[in-house]
């Protein structure tokens, strides 16, 4: 039986599936006859309205319900993943080993392995501190800047966002909930039996880009940086991050 590529997309804290614009569209372009699966952490996306869990492992345990809703038995697993969406992949494939055959984490980090000052980095703390405060475009132009370096992407970007604001808004206790969960995130001694590929951005303001690095170190496995882009790598440069999956995945 043939194997078809099937893509599982998980975002990062307080993001969901349309944040990934249109970079699920740009990846089927290079990967033809492959299929997306993008997936919301409870507590946002179509999810919005449901408590975000206080850990990471209960994330996996409700998201694997839509996992195995999608796979079908020819299926290539890849999963691809940024920021929390690492963590929920790192615990995904230390609890189910069998889900997937390959994973790309972007821009991540674990506790235990990385300081908590490079987990999140203490000006981007502060920065977020006002994101409470602030509502609609505001809200959203204000975590752009925090997350994304390009410029030229800016605006579009943030019209996409503020609508994603508008449609289905994460709340300040799923919000809180969240970070909770990923600020508590530990992977232990954990190392995937898989092939893995790290993709981190050097100049990212909210993570320490030596996070990924000190994966890539204890795991043994490949890492590229991008030199310019921002902590939301694929809305920044989704060409490189699909040249670089693409790669990896062939």
């Amino acid at each position: 039986m043939t194997k078809q590529k099937h893509f599982f997309l998980f975002r990062g804290l307080i993001r969901e599936s349309k944040h990934w614009g249109d970079f699920p569209d740009k990846l089927l372009t290079q990967n033809p006859g492959a299929k997306t699966t993008m997936i919301d952490i409870p507590g946002a996306g179509v999810h919005f309205k449901t408590p975000s869990p206080l850990s990471v492992k209960k994330m996996v345990e409700i998201m694997r319900e839509s996992y195995l809703a999608a796979r079908q038995e020819q299926d290539d697993c890849i999963l691809v993943a940024i920021s929390l969406g690492g963590m929920i992949a790192a615990q995904w494939m230390k609890s189910f080993p069998e889900d997937f055959q390959r994973a790309v984490l972007i821009n991540t980090s674990y506790g235990g392995i990385s300081k908590t000052f490079e987990r999140l980095k203490p000006r981007a703390l502060v920065y977020l501190f006002k994101v409470p405060t602030l509502k609609g475009r505001a809200k959203e132009a204000h975590i752009l800047r925090l997350v994304s370096n390009h410029k030229n992407v800016f605006d579009q970007t943030l019209n996409l966002w503020e609508e994603i604001q508008k449609e289905r808004p994460v709340s300040l206790a799923n919000t809180i909930r969240q970070i909770t969960a990923g600020g508590t995130f530990r992977i232990g001694n954990f190392k995937p039996q898989i092939p893995i590929l790290i993709l981190a951005a050097t100049q990212d303001r909210m993570v320490s880009v030596n996070c990924s690095r000190a994966i890539a170190d204890k795991w043994q496995v490949p890492i590229f940086e991008h030199p310019t882009a921002g902590h939301d790598l694929t809305a920044d440069d989704p060409h490189w991050t699909i040249e670089k999956v693409t790669s990896f995945v062939r």
